[in-house]
């Protein structure tokens, strides 16, 4: 039941909802942001005209996932708040008061005007104590999750644990990321229902998507791979070089096809041993294309629009090739549930050999014909139809 909110005028109605201010903080990483997308959806197709509006509490400004999240296609606009004083490298970085958080909160609120003020958060009172003080401030209506008791105190609409949410719905925990921001959502009665994360090209990515067609040989398939995975906390995600040549030799090597290379700068070392392995296991190596360091991560969606299909291991491009409902082939090193998405676009594997490899090559192929355009040329025919063998 709703509750009356502390304010002069008290809490505004959810039946004429224009303005929702949503509150994130956890991860910035670029698939964790880009999961919230579907609940972002969610809310659009509840109240199709309203603006969504993100405030997100970052440990450090700067993230490369902010220019992307800001072009994002659902959102009015992206607001990113640092909670810490210093950078990432500060060992004890001492945290920004709550007091000037808050001070800059309510301004954004004075700003927006939101009707609605959501978070999705589940743990700690960060977060909570922010949604209360922003609804405060514009009479808005405040919903969040009652993780523990006492903490749906402070929200008008409160929803239940993340547990409870889990064992009604016959999920497992812990959950996928993309299911964690419907929790919030139950409580307004909204549902996933299926939906899939998003991503649009921005007019950044459209420019550089227009630009690499350019290099790329006409009429040939153009496969995508990122093999990513270049900081230390995601090493163990990448695959071993000499396998991941293996199978892609075995699948692809013996018809003509562009194979892009994608990754941050720091990843130009990985996509290098990748193209030395190639060549002395497959020989030819002239149809690799290294483009680390090419791309910022609203360009990299450029680049994954000319492939016709994507192959990636656990890491950000893998979601923004999902996000896009691209082909997708995912490559994990161990079962991470959490990072699975169920859709026909994409199929995963977990240390494929290079025979499951190809035969789940095949089958997205089955699924999603690359060939999307028909004025295609007879090598590029050739290719669909030699991946088509193993289906019969």
């Amino acid at each position: 039941m709703m509750k009356s909110h502390p304010t002069a005028t008290g809490p505004k109605s959810l039946t004429d909802v224009k303005k929702i201010l949503m509150i994130k903080s956890h991860s910035m990483g670029i698939g964790d942001l880009l999961r919230s997308s579907a609940a972002w959806r969610a809310l659009k197709d509840h109240w199709p005209n309203a603006e969504l509006h993100l405030l997100f509490l970052s440990r450090h400004p700067g993230y490369a996932a902010e220019e992307l999240i800001k072009a994002h296609h659902l959102l009015s606009s992206a607001t990113f708040l640092t909670v810490r004083e210093e950078n990432p490298q500060v060992a004890k970085a001492r945290r920004v008061p709550h007091r000037v958080l808050a001070a800059k909160v309510r301004d954004l609120c004075r700003r927006l005007q939101p009707d609605l003020v959501i978070d999705f958060e589940s743990s700690g009172l960060r977060s909570t104590l922010l949604t209360r003080s922003a609804a405060g401030t514009c009479a808005a209506i405040s919903v969040g999750i009652a993780q523990f008791p006492g903490r749906g105190l402070f929200y008008d609409v409160a929803a239940e644990s993340t547990a409870v949410y889990a064992r009604r719905r016959g999920l497992t925990q812990p959950m996928d990321y993309t299911n964690r921001d419907f929790v919030a959502l139950a409580a307004l009665g909204i549902e996933r229902e299926g939906r899939p994360i998003e991503l649009q090209l921005s007019d950044t990515g459209q420019l550089y998507s227009d630009q690499l067609k350019l290099r790329l040989p006409a009429g040939l398939p153009v496969v995508g791979l990122n093999i990513g995975c270049g900081t230390p906390d995601a090493i163990h995600k990448r695959p071993n070089t000499g396998e991941l040549v293996e199978c892609i030799g075995m699948t692809l090597h013996q018809h003509p096809h562009s194979l892009l290379l994608s990754g941050a700068k720091f990843e130009s070392d990985v996509n290098r041993e990748f193209i030395s392995a190639y060549a002395t296991r497959w020989g030819n190596v002239s149809h690799i294309y290294d483009l680390a360091g090419e791309t910022t991560l609203c360009s990299l969606a450029g680049l994954i629009d000319v492939c016709d299909v994507f192959i990636s291991t656990d890491s950000g491009p893998y979601h923004m090739s999902v996000a896009m409902k691209k082909p997708t082939l995912a490559w994990f090193t161990y079962p991470e549930v959490t990072s699975f998405h169920d859709h026909p676009w994409c199929l995963s594997l977990i240390q494929p050999s290079p025979d499951q490899f190809k035969m789940i090559f095949n089958e997205l192929q089955s699924k999603h014909n690359f060939a999307v355009d028909k004025k295609i040329n007879s090598s590029r025919d050739d290719f669909l139809r030699v991946l088509s063998i193993g289906r019969h």
